[in-house]
């Protein structure tokens, strides 16, 4: 076998593996005769749909990807933006932890130890001290510390937690201190910390890279607009003279991937001061399938001071631009909360395809037997559905879990058929509605006659739902011993009467936008079982 067969086998059987563990507690579809392996692609997010479509353009653009620090301490933004530090600090997240305080073990403690039922000597009291010795000194960590004093006592896990407590409720008490580090809230932050190494010995110029990662800022509140983490699709170009230029023509090049056919170059007036004064740029770009120019991006040539102050002697150009804000526009989204977090804040909204993949069988049979006896009744049914009554039909006889049983499709009344006039209905589904539709419909209701043309047909028909259900109440029956049972369903007034059941989510979504389900209708339909 050569190295091509070996591979192509490997993944065969990556496949396969795949497929049957992601199927394993998979119940049948409504429609499906008997249980099949179904496995689809998973639906990815606009969001990193778009930063990947950035990843891209930036490579092809010659750019490198970086990771540029998230932790950023205090002083960087001093030394980036001088004198404006202390607004631009206000913005940013500082990191906090919780203090390690010492902890004393005297016999007022030891004595509510004991009380708890844990029986304490030298050994265990010694031990006791070393773990919170090491915790102070951050050899053992937090999360390890309830692992570590039922170690110490030699109790089980939960004894160790009560000690804790119980007995030293100051850990609980504790409250966080800030640090100097706070969290990167705009990627030049990174950059100047990256390019500082990156200019000190360079292989070759320019520098030119990138660099796609979150930034946090302390907003006031949430809103439409405004998040408190997002993403920033940032470059850079260094070299030992770099014209403003380059930024216009990087940031016609990254747009023209998505579309942008215009652009158009504004002053920025909020100059920040790690830009060279008059270089700070916005980029508004014209999308056609929009039909509006969009601000888009920033760039702007970095302060010589700043740069100094990190001892980079190259001249460098830098352009950010929000990913929320392109995948936004792209996709004509006006509130990033619902475009982030569409789980949170969307309303829900499910395609008639949707409902269809939403609606399943409540009682199916679970053993072979079962099944054959099912479809027995559904060509039974079939069949002779319209035989006049009363009359009846013999659906099974023979082994069924080892027992000899006799199945009949009956029905006793006279002057009507074995089924009622509802039991061929078919479940469809159009415009949010759930509808029960007879066999061969003729008469004049708009919204069938539209269900009828433009719906989908679950190929759900009551007759063959309700055969499953008996099937695998019959299956109950033979495996609890009993001997005679009469299985009856009359009027259909929801889905449950005719062994349907819909998910929660279709449920609320047909509820919150006042969709119906009607699937009314006269089954009436009789099977008997006895064991012989």
């Amino acid at each position: 076998m050569d190295k091509k067969q070996i591979i192509k086998l490997a993944k065969k059987d990556f496949e396969k593996a795949w497929i049957e563990s992601a199927n394993l507690v998979l119940k049948p579809h409504a429609d499906e005769t008997y249980p099949k392996l179904r496995y689809e692609i998973g639906k990815s997010h606009v969001l990193y749909d778009t930063l990947q479509q950035l990843r891209e353009a930036y490579l092809r653009l010659g750019f490198d990807e970086m990771v540029n620090p998230i932790f950023i301490d205090k002083s960087h933004v001093h030394k980036q933006f001088g004198k404006e530090a202390p607004a631009v600090l206000d913005r940013c997240f500082f990191t906090a932890g919780l203090p390690r305080p010492d902890i004393g073990i005297g016999v007022e403690k030891l004595t509510q130890i004991e009380e708890l039922g844990v029986k304490l000597d030298e050994e265990k009291t010694n031990n006791l001290k070393e773990v919170f010795r090491g915790y102070k000194k951050g050899t053992v960590d937090g999360d390890d510390l309830v692992l570590e004093v039922a170690n110490g006592l030699d109790v089980e896990n939960d004894i160790g937690l009560r000690v804790l407590e119980k007995v030293f409720p100051e850990l609980y008490q504790l409250e966080a201190i800030a640090h100097r580090d706070t969290l990167r809230s705009h990627m030049t932050s990174g950059w100047f910390i990256s390019l500082s190494e990156m200019c000190k010995y360079p292989k070759k110029l320019p520098i030119k890279a990138f660099s796609i990662d979150r930034c946090f800022r302390r907003e006031q509140k949430e809103d439409a607009s405004h998040l408190r983490t997002y993403h920033s699709a940032s470059c850079v170009i260094a070299d030992e003279q770099v014209s403003l230029d380059s930024g216009k023509a990087v940031s016609e090049a990254l747009l023209e991937f998505f579309g942008f056919s215009k652009f158009k170059f504004i002053p920025d007036d909020k100059k920040s001061k790690y830009y060279t004064p008059n270089t700070q740029t916005e980029v508004y770009g014209y999308h056609p399938k929009l039909k509006q120019w969009v601000e888009i991006a920033t760039f702007g040539l970095y302060s010589p001071i700043a740069l100094a102050n990190y001892g980079i002697d190259l001249e460098v150009m830098n352009l950010g631009c929000g990913v929320e804000r392109i995948a936004m526009v792209l996709n004509e989204i006006s509130d990033i909360r619902e475009m982030v977090y569409p789980q949170i804040y969307k309303s829900l909204s499910l395609t008639d395809r949707d409902l269809t993949t939403m609606i399943s069988y409540n009682l199916y049979p679970v053993t072979d037997d079962g099944v054959n006896l099912m479809n027995k009744l559904i060509e039974v049914w079939k069949d002779k559905g319209n035989s006049k009554s009363p009359c009846e039909f013999k659906v099974y006889e023979g082994e069924f879990l080892n027992h000899d049983i006799i199945v009949k499709a009956i029905e006793k009344e006279e002057n009507t058929n074995l089924l009622g006039p509802a039991a061929t209905n078919e479940i469809y589904v159009y415009d949010g509605n759930i509808l029960g539709i007879p066999e061969n419909y003729a008469g004049d209701d708009k919204l069938i006659l539209k269900t009828l043309e433009d719906g989908i047909a679950t190929n759900i028909e009551y007759y063959k739902s309700i055969a499953a259900a008996y099937a695998y109440k019959i299956e109950e029956a033979v495996l609890s011993n009993e001997n005679k049972i009469s299985l009856r369903s009359t009027l259909a007034k929801a889905l449950s009467d005719v062994n349907l059941v819909l998910n929660n989510t279709a449920m609320r979504f047909i509820n919150n936008e006042n969709k119906l389900i009607d699937i009314r209708g006269p089954i009436f339909s009789t099977v008997e079982m006895e064991v012989k």
